[in-house]
């Protein structure tokens, strides 16, 4: 089953374009998990999982929050990959990119020794950074576009002769795509933009959207413009306002809830 198929299996199936962002961070975990723990890490993203599988279609595992746990995080990343049910896609959200060579070994890291099922890759190097993550056929490469921080106007913003730099990117995506299965990150925080880029790329190309929940990302807009007109082809992103919540499963379900009323309406 490639990434398309089985993300379309797991959208049916839970009837969900919601993705949970299993970000561990040791300063928000409840401090129950550290009291005679020799995993508490696991034992909360177990926790998440447990509470949120039937209501999710993706998981997201921002490399950071692991590899600045050393070895032990790693560790932690490969524990919970293993933990998360077999018909739910696995998104590794490292944002790697290099010249060729470099990045066909972060390709061979995510794709076959983590077993992820789609990373996000920077496309700043260009085409040859990006291809052999597109040989994995059966996987999906999400290439950062418009990103959802406030200060991604310093370049993405720029404007050239054949419009702005994220305009520039969508086009790159749209044409890379006949290489290999390819999806754009587009922030949910500039609805305007996502608005343009899903016009540019057509119902075809998936998109992940960070930016809802804590970075304040309009839901409604969002899946007004971001989804196709099926409501699906979109993974829409939410981390700390759902794991970090009171009750992981209510906010994660209230969530799941409201994409859906906007779905129905679009």
């Amino acid at each position: 089953m490639n990434f398309m198929e089985k993300l379309s299996k797991i959208v049916d199936i839970n009837n969900s374009i919601l993705c949970v962002g299993l970000d561990i961070d040791k300063e928000q975990i409840p401090s129950i998990f550290f009291k005679d723990n020799k995993s508490p890490y696991l034992d909360f993203n177990k926790m998440i999982i447990n509470s949120t599988k039937d209501i999710v279609c993706a998981y997201k595992l921002n490399m950071a929050f692991y590899e600045v746990l050393g070895k032990n995080g790693y560790k932690i990343l490969e524990q919970t990959i293993n933990y998360i049910p077999d018909d739910i896609v696995i998104i590794l959200d490292g944002k790697r990119n290099d010249i060729g060579n470099t990045a066909k070994k972060y390709a061979q890291s995510l794709f076959q020794n983590l077993n992820c099922d789609a990373v996000t890759v920077n496309p700043y190097l260009g085409f040859d950074g990006v291809k052999p993550f597109l040989e994995y056929s059966s996987k999906c490469t999400f290439i950062l576009c418009r990103t959802s921080n406030p200060s991604a106007i310093d370049f993405q913003d720029l404007k050239t002769p054949d419009g702005y730099l994220f305009e520039i990117v969508g086009n790159k995506i749209k044409e890379w795509s006949n290489a290999g299965c390819i999806g754009a990150v587009v922030g949910a925080t500039y609805y305007e933009e996502l608005k343009l880029i899903r016009c540019l790329l057509g119902d075809g190309i998936p998109l992940l959207i960070p930016g809802i929940g804590a970075q304040g990302g309009d839901l409604e807009k969002t899946i007004k413009y971001g989804t196709n007109k099926k409501g699906t082809n979109a993974v829409i992103n939410s981390s700390r306002g759902i794991i970090y919540s009171k009750n992981p499963r209510e906010t994660a379900i209230r969530l799941k809830d409201e994409i859906n009323r906007y779905r129905k309406i679009k």
